[in-house]
């Protein structure tokens, strides 16, 4: 098992003429499971991409089983090469089992034998626990866990020597997260290299072999995961100790701002009520398809609500739309980033003034004090970018956080609804996002912040509302709770008092 199948020497990748990745020596084992962590713009993806022949080295050799090989898709995949990008890679007009069996299509005779691809998708997604799924679904009609899964299965029914995954677990949640692990471990036993990528430190020290920790695009440390702490890979990843992941939280405020009276969203939510009161973070956990994010998006009114009451200060609203949330003091940061955070296209300037064009076009666009706005959000958020007209797609996935919260904060909203707001995040952007948020808070502001990731519920919220099948089944104190007590109610092993 301690043969190594694929191996990197000297790697080194430009973009532009600008160096991001510098002599990298990296090698994967057989039945190994290999973490690659590092903050944001390390170079981890990047390095992945060319051990998975999507981007060639500009300098630096690979070898795989001790040959030396000039990678790209075609050979990658003849070699048995496997790659689960970050970002998702499905077509979403097409069905389950048709993303699945893409380019490998099983015939019969010259027709597609498409019953056979769904009875092989029925066992893929069985292994991941996806049972209930329909294989003839379209993809567009998934949640994002759900096609992060799917993206998943694909490979499942491969016959693959290395298997790369770039941040698989970012949408899952923790049941999900250890079924996709038994899987891992079976392919493990199969002589399988895996490379794994991932912000979760305790993930990376539960599951992998061997730690590899990238900064600023060079390998600063690289030990089997039982000789290293989840401290000591956070500190070879910012270059500092980080001595506390939460910042203290704050004696909670008795003045209630936003109150939920019995939302329903069709299909969704039933019957949810909660109350938030000011300076309060309030979590809500809960399984995917839970009901979280179609309450959030109930309360914004991106989804229409069959029933139900929202009362801001004691007034109540009528939310039709995002707009209309806005306009009140109720600001929403999505779940997918990409597709419904940033405008990648535009540059960091007019991602963060997008929602306050109103302030200054007295018909005609005020482009000083756009720029003053914009450029003073970015000094105040670190956000790190080459000027303030470069294109948000060009940014780390921390950096464009940020600058969708920037966005938010300059609304000067009273209530925030954040849904994973630290999704495929490093851990020293993860850091000062929490304290972001708890500094708001201890000015007045109120949080909900949907995440999947229990010990940032537990650690950074002072309530938890933990969601099943829809409704709100507890609400626990965010100081006093365990993962152990969450996992129990979101399961429904355990019942409890519902209060608001």
């Amino acid at each position: 098992m301690n043969e190594v199948v694929i191996e990197g020497k000297g790697i080194c990748r430009d973009f532009s003429g600008v160096r991001v990745l510098f002599d990298v020596d990296i090698a994967g084992r057989r039945g190994e499971i290999h973490g690659i962590v590092g903050e944001n713009g390390a170079g981890k993806s990047t390095l992945m991409n060319i051990l998975g022949g999507v981007l060639p080295p500009t300098e630096g050799k690979i070898f795989f089983q001790g040959r030396e090989v000039s990678l790209n898709p075609k050979v990658a995949k003849e070699l048995g090469i496997a790659l689960i990008p970050q970002e998702l890679n499905l077509v979403e007009s097409l069905t389950v089992y048709e993303n699945i069996f893409l380019g490998r299509e099983t015939c019969k005779g010259f027709f597609l034998h498409r019953k056979a691809m769904i009875e092989h998708t029925k066992e893929a997604l069985r292994l991941l626990g996806l049972e209930s799924l329909d294989p003839a679904t379209l993809v567009e009609h998934l949640s994002t866990a759900q096609k992060q899964l799917v993206e998943i299965a694909r490979v499942v029914l491969g016959d693959i020597a290395v298997l790369i995954m770039d941040e698989p677990t970012a949408t899952l949640t923790e049941h999900e997260v250890q079924t996709l692990f038994g899987i891992m471990r079976s392919l493990k036993e199969r002589g399988v290299c895996i490379f794994y990528v991932s912000h979760r430190l305790k993930e990376v020290r539960e599951i992998c072999d061997r730690v590899t920790v990238l900064r600023d695009g060079r390998v600063v440390a690289s030990y089997p995961t039982q000789c290293v702490t989840e401290e000591d890979i956070a500190r070879f990843m910012v270059g500092r100790s980080l001595d506390t992941v939460f910042p203290p939280r704050d004696t909670r405020k008795d003045e209630v701002v936003l109150e939920v009276r019995h939302l329903t969203v069709e299909n969704a939510v039933h019957d949810v009520s909660f109350t938030l009161y000011r300076g309060e973070v309030l979590g809500f956990a809960g399984l995917v398809g839970s009901g979280r994010s179609e309450m959030a998006e109930g309360i914004i009114g991106l989804r229409k609500k069959k029933n139900g009451e929202i009362l801001l200060e004691g007034k109540r609203l009528d939310i039709r739309s995002p707009q209309d949330a806005k306009y009140h003091g109720i600001v929403y940061l999505p779940e997918e980033r990409k597709s419904s955070g940033i405008i990648a296209s535009m540059p960091v300037r007019e991602n963060i003034t997008l929602m306050v064009l109103e302030r200054f076009a007295r018909p005609f666009l005020d482009r000083k004090q756009e720029v003053d706005i914009a450029a003073h959000r970015v000094q105040e958020l670190h956000i790190r970018c080459k000027n303030l007209d470069e294109p948000v797609e060009f940014l780390s996935g921390g950096n464009q956080q940020k600058v969708v919260f920037a966005r938010l904060m300059e609304v000067q909203p009273k209530v925030y609804i954040l849904d994973e707001p630290t999704r495929g995040i490093d851990v020293g952007t993860k850091h000062y996002i929490y304290h972001l948020i708890r500094d708001l808070a201890r000015a007045g502001l109120s949080f909900i912040v949907i995440s999947s990731d229990l010990p940032e519920v537990i650690g950074l919220c002072d309530r938890i509302a933990v969601m099943r099948e829809g409704r709100i089944v507890a609400f626990l104190e965010g100081g006093s709770t365990s993962e152990e007590e969450v996992i129990l109610y979101i399961t429904g092993l355990r019942k409890g008092a519902v209060y608001a």
